[in-house]
């Protein structure tokens, strides 16, 4: 694949149908993972049960690790670490964010949960995947940069009640590792991103409550 920019540039290896592929098991983990989880469990629980999930699917290696939030944490960012010890509640929110390698290339998806009764968290975890779906239907309506695509992320999630958290701005993908072409954030891009090579990322949070919300996928 000759690449239209530098940012964009990919491995010998990289395959769309390989690349599309690790994605696709990556999202059955994340399915397999989520359906395990109960009350009463704790983060690091949840991690070791998505740990083996992984391996048992062939997983080559992480490229980031399983995240799990429970409630208040999930309104943290990747780089920030979870208050230790939270248990989830009878009505609680949860969201998982992994990032496995399958034959050699990057998979990259987060999906948000809820157990119980809570409306406003299930409104959350709802909210989350149509902002998600709205801001990748724009992207496949005509030539939209990275960076406006998350303009109009804001936009939309305001006019939907929540707040985007615009710290988490979307990045790269590619065969492994995508981390020497250094891509960069797909909020920050000011071209058309291409096909097969960009994760686009929504985390937003109750404008009152301390919880959030959190979905990624491959942007196309």
């Amino acid at each position: 694949m000759s690449p239209i920019q530098p940012r964009e540039a990919v491995g010998p290896n990289y395959s769309l149908e390989a690349l599309r592929e690790a994605q696709a098991r990556s999202w059955l983990a994340l399915e397999k993972i989520a359906a395990l989880v109960r009350p009463g469990m704790r983060e690091a629980d949840v991690q070791a049960a998505g740990v083996a999930i992984l391996e048992e699917l062939g997983m080559d290696r992480s490229w980031h690790p399983l995240l799990v939030r429970f409630g208040s944490n999930t309104l943290k960012i990747f780089s920030d670490r979870s208050q230790e010890d939270v248990v989830l509640q009878a009505d609680d929110i949860f969201f998982i964010d992994m990032g496995p390698v399958f034959l050699g290339h990057e998979g990259d998806v987060g999906a948000t949960f809820t157990v119980g009764a809570d409306a406003e968290m299930q409104a959350c975890a709802l909210a989350v995947r149509t902002l998600f779906d709205r801001v990748r239907a724009i992207w496949d309506g005509g030539a939209v940069s990275g960076r406006a695509l998350y303009e109009r992320a804001e936009e939309e999630a305001l006019a939907m009640g929540w707040v985007l958290n615009l710290d988490i701005r979307g990045h790269r993908v590619s065969d492994y590792p995508h981390s020497v072409h250094k891509g960069g954030n797909l909020g920050d891009l000011d071209t058309v991103p291409g096909t097969g090579l960009w994760i686009l990322e929504m985390q937003i949070r109750h404008p009152t409550r301390p919880f959030g919300a959190f979905h990624e996928d491959l942007l196309a």
